[in-house]
């Protein structure tokens, strides 16, 4: 007998919509949440999931922000909930935000995170947005 399993990076985007304006570029947006996992497969079907980290995208300018857990859980299980600056980490500030020093950066793919300046991820090879 043999078992087919695997370990896996998985992302997630979540239902929701609040508008807003934006911290970094000053302009108005909204934002983007989403999640990113791991995952343990067995036979090619999702068994376990852990590892969960929320993320959020401003549309306006693609600023990166990390979501703090409680806000990230309330919004995967559908609840009404109002982000505000207390519950967002800037991770990586967006192309439109003008001059500056970046923060970390983050894979979207795989959830790698570097300061250094790299184009493409050097884990998985995507490219970093």
């Amino acid at each position: 007998m043999f078992f087919i399993f695997g370990i896996n990076n998985g992302r997630k985007d979540l239902e929701y919509n609040q508008q807003m304006t934006c911290d970094v570029c000053g302009r108005m947006g909204r934002y983007k949440v989403f999640m990113t996992y791991m995952t343990l497969t067995l036979f090619f079907i999702p068994v376990f999931k852990w590892g969960k980290t929320y993320y959020v995208e401003t549309s306006c300018c693609g600023s990166l922000y990390e979501l703090r857990p409680e806000t990230g859980r309330a919004i995967e299980w559908g609840d009404n909930v109002s982000i505000s600056a207390n519950d967002l980490y800037l991770r990586q500030r967006g192309a439109g935000a003008g001059s500056g020093k970046t923060a970390t950066k983050i894979c979207y793919g795989c959830a790698y995170e570097t300061s250094e300046d790299f184009e493409y991820c050097p884990k998985c090879g995507k490219k970093f947005l």
